[in-house]
């Protein structure tokens, strides 16, 4: 890889989903005010699907305006940000177990889709996109409710979009995903893979 490669997320999930395609990068992270910049979006206009990569776009160029101008010259940093969206409504990350409850319920027997955006910024260019997975969970039946209760009693949900994780508990919710599994778990790898290698060459 001919530039140096910052990822611009502190999740491990995406640390480990990247080290699928190079183990050759650092982590670098700045504290972003996501909720105003969501607020702001909104009244921008900026479709759900879209409310990602601008948050992706955010992250990266944070990181990437504090470098120094040498570096800059050969470094590409990626900014990535998981939406969960039912109804044309964003699921965020639950601030309490009755917020999970009730997300993990209003999805179950439906399908609602994981938008990741990402952001890829070196110095030459600028590069943005979203890959969209429709997920679909199971019907709402005593197990499911018992199921979801079980969950969101194991602290799982929490720091996670949607409430729930589906490379951990939250795969029992599921009953089929169309897409790209990765991109669920937080960083569509396959095509990410492809556009680096674009970015870069």
């Amino acid at each position: 890889m001919s530039k140096k490669l910052i990822l611009a997320s502190a999740s491990p999930r995406r640390r480990e989903l990247l080290s699928i395609i190079t183990d050759d990068f650092e982590i670098i992270t700045k504290e972003v005010d996501e909720r105003s910049a969501e607020i702001e979006m909104e009244k921008n206009g900026t479709p759900v699907l879209k409310v990602s990569e601008g948050l992706a776009l955010i992250k990266a160029k944070a990181v990437f305006d504090e470098l120094p101008e040498e570096e800059k010259k050969n470094v590409l940093v990626i900014g990535a940000d998981t939406s969960v969206i039912l109804d044309n409504e964003i699921f965020g990350k639950p601030k309490d177990k009755e917020e999970a409850v009730s997300m993990l319920t209003r999805m179950s027997g439906r399908t609602h889709i994981v938008a990741t955006g990402v952001a890829l910024i070196t110095s030459e260019t600028v590069k943005c996109f979203t890959e969209e997975t429709p997920v679909e969970f199971c019907g709402y039946d005593q197990y499911q409710k018992d199921l979801i209760e079980r969950y969101c009693s194991s602290g799982e949900p929490y720091d996670k979009a949607g409430a729930y994780g589906i490379q951990g508990g939250g795969a029992l919710l599921v009953k089929k995903i169309d897409g790209d599994f990765s991109n669920v778990v937080g960083l569509p790898v396959s095509r990410l893979a492809r556009e680096m290698e674009s970015v870069i060459n």
